[in-house]
């Protein structure tokens, strides 16, 4: 199928062939109909991707603050290459989608979707859209899929209304007449209101007066705060909702001077910030910013995992606007067909967003798409019969890898590492089209896909590396291993007991194939330094492990205890697998201590102390509390009257070893390309696992033990 999306680095824009996306949980497979640009949202975006690098560091200083703080503590090189990494990702376009439901994902039935039914979602600018069931609204009779379209534009001027809270007869401005201005201008006469639009454009403002609004022309020279005072007869206006685009900080200053006392200001645009304390104190305004659709909107739990708000408690949320819009669209009191001023095939896309950027009467810009679309869920990346079979076959000491997740791990690690070995890169597949194709063709692989099947039905994939959600780990390595695949999975192997039971039953009766979890600090030079000095040692080792790992919102993927099991189990296993590779001993007892109680207990915050079989004795500190100038990982090591100090994987300090003293590179070594060099190696020579499960199982069992002993106060025996 084709896709359109946006280079962010070299502000190119493309319709590429991607893989047809599959059906998920909770979500619904359309095929797209119509889709409508949204002039100034996209046209910010496509600008933004134009502009060179230090116009794009000046249109975001946050996040060049972000940048000099990953440089104190990571270094400049990698700093760069994640800021590089984060600019070469494609975006993909659009977000306005109507079409046809061709297929539910399994839980999709509950919002009762059925097939050929027609819908409209926040879909992107791409021939089948996958789309959360929360993020669809099913489309009325009477409602054309071109109106339908306008509707999440529509939902978003519908809340910014909801939070102003007008009533019947009140003086609203409208400020910015673009397609959500001017639909507010319909929803809020509809509401019973007396609408002043304000707009730079003729144009724009004509459609304002053919829906009822007065109207002003802040180009013309005109005053509009002295306009806005005359039309409310003095008093100022009840409220004023912003919806336009503009770096200008004018605009709220004009908005808040308009206003009676007491007046409400809702800003559904995005215009400049630096507020005038006098303006809002003197009349003691209200000032509030909407967010998009409506209550629902980038809650994870609502909308990826259709978990609905209660509607005597949440009237409106996302989809129930939704709705609402295209309600208004049916009896007549939303008209947005004089609103679109030009149509496109998809094949012309990169001619609609030229339009949009030097067409100033551009408006409504309709994409409009074919009535058939190839749904294969596979696209091959290389298509030189020559070029292919250079790629070499399978067998003969040579691994053919598959890839499932094309997340920020396999992006900014796994596949810089893979590029680099002697193996054939065959697959990638992800849930995202884009993501898999776009990674598919920057390292070299083969074929793109979005159904991980066909890796587990290629015969001659005989490798499979697993970089998805902590949730899916243990379920694609059976599948993979009962494949007959080598799997190399990213930490952590299992979310708990049942899944760690499961692995180990798969593995136990395939002696020749190779499991491994990606524990990569084994691999770095600077362990592999310790682990030299430590060498001959007579006595059991005191090892003390800190990690100042960083909050994360609790409402992020890894802190849910369904989906990514928690920071222990999902990140501290790193550690507790460190400390025992370094003992040379498995870890046999565990005792856990979280911070706070009830309510207020984060497992992000945790003493760990481990007891080995041989004796020593390790501790893991694992806080999210710390300094981001501070080090992010510190083990020390004693032993023997000597100590071993490692500061972020750059600096190993010796105190007391005879003949050494520091051990520094360059930059950064976690151990990644080693790990992964040696892992495609072993499956091509063969021989034994890098990492003898019974250590996997430990490291893993061990995780699930610091859990129990922080919520039971009990010491673990493993």
């Amino acid at each position: 199928m084709k896709q359109v999306f946006q280079h962010l680095r070299t502000g190119v824009m493309e319709l590429v062939i991607v893989p047809s996306p599959v059906a998920r949980p909770n979500s619904a497979l359309i095929q797209s109909r119509v889709s409508l640009i949204s002039a100034g949202t996209e046209r910010m975006l496509v600008e933004f991707s134009q502009a060179n690098l230090l116009q794009k560091a000046r249109s975001q200083p946050d996040k060049v603050k972000q940048v000099l703080d990953k440089i104190k503590t990571d270094g400049l090189a990698p700093t760069l290459e994640a800021v590089f990494r984060k600019l070469d990702e494609p975006l993909p376009l659009g977000y306005c989608n109507a079409g046809v439901v061709l297929e539910c994902g399994v839980r999709s039935a509950e919002w009762g979707f059925k097939q050929g039914e027609r819908v409209l979602s926040n879909g992107p600018h791409a021939e089948v859209v996958s789309v959360p069931g929360n993020l669809c609204a099913r489309i009325p009779d009477g409602v054309s899929d071109e109106e339908a379209a306008f509707a999440v534009l529509g939902a978003i001027a519908l809340q910014g209304i909801r939070l102003l809270n007008p009533t019947l007869g009140e003086r609203i401005a409208v400020i910015g007449l673009g397609l959500i201005g001017l639909m507010t201008v319909q929803l809020l006469r509809a509401n019973g209101c007396e609408v002043l639009g304000v707009d730079l454009s003729e144009n724009r403002l004509g459609l304002a007066k053919q829906f009822g609004a007065a109207t002003v022309n802040a180009g013309s020279g005109a005053d509009v705060i002295v306009a806005a005072q005359a039309w409310s007869s003095g008093a100022g206006v009840d409220g004023v909702i912003i919806a336009a685009s503009a770096k200008t900080d004018e605009i709220v200053h004009q908005a808040a001077e308009m206003c009676r006392k007491r007046g409400r200001i809702v800003l559904v645009g995005v215009v400049g910030l630096n507020l005038r304390r006098d303006d809002f104190y003197k009349k003691e305004l209200s000032f509030q910013v909407s967010c998009s659709y409506g209550p629902g909107r980038y809650d994870e739990k609502y909308e990826q995992g259709g978990q609905d708000y209660p509607l005597p408690y949440v009237r409106w949320t996302e989809q129930r606007n939704f709705e609402a819009v295209l309600g208004a669209m049916k009896s007549g009191v939303l008209d947005v067909k004089p609103l679109i001023t030009h149509r496109f095939k998809l094949d012309e896309a990169i001619a609609a967003y030229e339009t949009i950027q030097k067409d100033g009467s551009s408006l409504g810009v309709i994409l409009q798409y074919p009535d058939s679309v190839d749904l294969s869920t596979k696209v091959r990346i290389t298509s030189d019969n020559k070029e292919d079979a250079a790629r070499g076959k399978p067998g003969g000491g040579q691994a053919v890898i598959g890839v499932i997740g094309a997340g920020n791990f396999a992006k900014a690690i796994l596949m810089p590492s893979l590029a680099r070995t002697p193996s054939r890169l065959e697959w990638i597949i992800d849930l995202v089209p884009l993501a898999a194709s776009h990674l598919a063709r920057k390292f070299g692989f083969a074929q793109a896909g979005t159904d991980y099947q066909a890796i587990l039905g290629d015969p001659e994939v005989n490798t499979v590396f697993v970089v998805t959600s902590h949730n899916t780990h243990a379920r694609f390595v059976c599948e993979g291993l009962a494949a007959g695949k080598h799997v190399f999975v990213e930490k952590p192997l299992a979310m708990n007991e049942a899944e760690l039971v499961a692995v180990a039953s798969q593995i136990a009766n395939r002696k020749s194939q190779i499991l491994m979890v990606g524990f990569n600090r084994r691999f770095s030079p600077h362990t592999a330094k310790i682990k030299e000095l430590l060498s001959g040692r007579t006595e059991p080792l005191c090892m003390s492990m800190m990690v100042n790992a960083g909050a994360i919102p609790a409402d992020n993927w890894i802190q849910d205890p369904k989906r990514g099991g928690g920071r222990i189990i999902g990140e501290a296993c790193h550690f507790i697998d460190l400390l025992a590779y370094i003992a040379g001993a498995p870890v046999t007892s565990v005792s856990a201590m979280m911070v706070g109680e009830g309510p207020v207990v984060r497992t992000d915050k945790m003493c760990i102390q481990l007891g080995f079989a041989d004796g020593s004795a390790g501790t893991v500190n694992y806080f999210a509390n710390g300094s981001k100038s501070y080090p992010k990982e510190v083990l020390e090591v004693f032993s023997q009257g000597r100590i071993a100090r490692l500061e972020n994987f750059r600096v190993t300090t010796g105190y007391g070893f005879k003949g050494f003293g520091r051990f520094k590179t360059w930059r950064q070594d976690k151990g990644h390309q080693r790990e992964i060099a040696a892992f495609v190696e072993r499956v091509a020579t063969g021989g034994q696992p890098l990492i003898p499960f019974a250590e996997l199982e430990n490291a893993t069992r061990a995780s699930f033990a610091a859990m129990e002993s922080a919520s039971t106060g009990t010491v673990i025996r493993l």
